[in-house]
């Protein structure tokens, strides 16, 4: 009697385990396995040296050859900091994100770097560029730097409540107190504070008006940022989404969560124009749109530590 009585418990506590694990319903956000990808292979103009440039994109399983705009392809919602730019006439590339081998698959790789511009043979551009891969797309070529935040479409349509975000991650910190600035067009200067990579989860409830312009109201809030190296993998890592407004609660950190206004997204007409964040939602609204970012520095454009490396794999919402 005493051995079948601790057989049922042991049973009871399984059935409850099983019972847990099932009650987590989780959705993989199309391609979030990382194992299809687009490869493009660009030529950049001879007056910068001529060389053919291996382009990652998140995607069916196809090559590219030859200096085409990239547009999303197999209903992929992913796009990346991988560009094709054409300023001036002239052909250039950034890949700071790559195909990964993991395992027997693969991953997603992002990696802060240096990008350096050689004209007959002289540098005379350097410029930082972080690796991040998002939700929503890029319009290509890049003709200048101002056209660039203006060619990110930032979201896609979502109306879901998830109750979290789940993934595989793997973090390279650079060694670096501090981080560095480098645009191009002004000598190096630091930026005080150590570059983290960071994940960043939003969900708006977008408004269109007549003219064109796009207001939203803050309905989901994630961010988690990441200071150090890990030990390997840490495979499901689970992140509660934060509903409404969020301000008085301890993890709301105002340089990553505060409401945003320079994100930029194409309107009905087809225009790109900045989506500004007007206000909190009520904590039981229902999203228009959802926002993801995955970036191996945290600080902007052109701010990092060259090195900073950021691995994802197997992205999911958890209902």
């Amino acid at each position: 009697m005493k051995k079948a009585l601790i057989l049922y418990i042991v049973l009871l506590g399984a059935a409850r385990l099983y019972s847990q694990s099932t009650d987590e319903k989780t959705s993989l956000i199309k391609y979030g396995d990382m194992e299809q990808w687009v490869t493009r292979n660009i030529q950049e103009s001879s007056i910068i040296g001529g060389k053919t440039k291996t382009l990652y994109e998140i995607g069916p399983t196809q090559t590219i050859n030859g200096n085409t705009p990239y547009h999303n392809l197999g209903g992929s919602p992913w796009g990346t900091s991988n560009v094709m730019a054409k300023v001036s006439g002239i052909t250039k590339t950034n890949n700071s994100v790559y195909k990964d081998r993991r395992d027997n698959g693969y991953c997603a790789k992002m990696e802060t770097h240096i990008e350096k511009v050689k004209v007959l043979g002289l540098i005379n551009i350097n410029v930082l560029a972080a690796g991040s891969i998002f939700l929503g797309d890029m319009k290509e070529p890049i003709t200048g730097t101002k056209e660039g935040p203006k060619a990110l479409n930032w979201g896609i349509k979502f109306d879901k409540r998830p109750r979290a975000l789940k993934y595989d991650y793997k973090v390279l910190a650079a060694s670096e107190k501090n981080r560095i600035k480098l645009t191009g067009f002004s000598g190096r200067s630091t930026v005080e504070g150590k570059d983290n990579a960071i994940t960043i989860l939003l969900l708006q409830k977008r408004t269109e008006d007549s003219k064109g312009n796009i207001t939203a109201l803050r309905v989901g809030t994630l961010v988690v940022r990441y200071d150090k190296s890990t030990n390997g993998w840490q495979n499901d890592a689970t992140y509660n989404i934060m509903y409404g407004d969020i301000r008085k609660n301890p993890q709301y950190d105002a340089e990553t969560m505060a409401l945003r206004s320079e994100d930029y997204a194409r309107n009905s007409k087809g225009e790109s124009v900045p989506v500004k964040e007007t206000g909190w939602a009520s904590p039981n609204e229902t999203p228009t749109h959802l926002l993801l970012q995955f970036s191996s520095s945290h600080g902007g454009a052109y701010i990092g530590s060259p090195g900073n490396t950021f691995w994802v794999d197997n992205v999911r919402l958890v209902y």
